[in-house]
């Protein structure tokens, strides 16, 4: 049993909050036995896996206080599983490509979306949270397993692609047939050259006299189900 805060594997989870570190050793932590199955249940191969002493679970036991010593969530997990940084995933049709959200919470959602409606991947553009963060991976509750995050210009994405602006746009029928579905930063929105890159715009309508915008998680889901809408097949009649 690991009982020292010395021991190596516990300076690495610690190293492993920061982003640098994160990229220097191709690794990447997620905290609770939710995460460990949903990676596992994708073929994630951990490198390794701490577990609280007592918990009976599986893996490498840790004294309960020296494990919550080094969450970064401060949620006193009884695991915490190191895995490898996925490189080897591909810009598919359909995806979200997101410019400027720097939030890792609004990533993280954003990725579960993708999974969920679109089954296609997140790309990140400049000036995005990592979606490795800690705070990332839990918001994406597993979802970065499934469908790993790219870091990529708007030009490696597929065409047609769709801006989602908060004002001017079209209706949402703008996005029928979109490969790509572009969003930006909640206050900044797009910047130009990510506009010029996209054949419509498309707007979702608000209330009138309600708030003025989306959050950008939640502008996401929006139109991320028109677009699964147009995939999914109809319900066929009972015989």
């Amino acid at each position: 049993m690991i009982e020292s805060p010395h021991n190596e594997k516990l300076k690495l989870v610690r190293k492993l909050r920061d982003r640098k570190h994160r990229e220097r050793e191709g690794l990447f932590a997620t905290e609770g036995e939710d995460l460990l199955e949903v990676g596992l249940a994708a073929a994630a191969e951990p490198r390794f896996v701490l577990v609280a002493a007592g918990s009976r679970l599986e893996g490498e036991e840790v004294a309960p206080q020296l494990l919550a010593d080094v969450s970064a969530l401060g949620s006193g997990t009884r695991v915490i599983a190191v895995w490898p940084l996925q490189k080897d995933a591909q810009v598919s049709a359909p995806c979200i490509y997101l410019h400027g959200v720097g939030d890792p919470g609004n990533v993280g959602t954003i990725v579960r979306t993708a999974d969920a409606l679109i089954g296609g991947p997140v790309v990140l553009g400049p000036d995005c949270a990592d979606p490795f963060s800690p705070k990332a991976v839990r918001a994406s509750m597993g979802s970065i397993f499934n469908q790993p995050p790219l870091q990529a210009d708007v030009s490696a994405t597929p065409e047609p692609r769709a801006a989602l602006v908060a004002h001017g746009g079209e209706g949402l029928g703008a996005l029928d047939g979109a490969a790509t579905l572009c969003l930006g930063a909640e206050r900044e929105g797009l910047p130009g050259e990510v506009l010029d890159a996209c054949a419509v715009r498309a707007t979702i309508p608000l209330r009138p006299g309600g708030a003025e915008s989306l959050n950008v998680a939640a502008a996401a889901a929006i139109a991320a189900q028109r677009l699964s809408s147009l995939a999914m097949p109809e319900a066929q009649p009972d015989a």
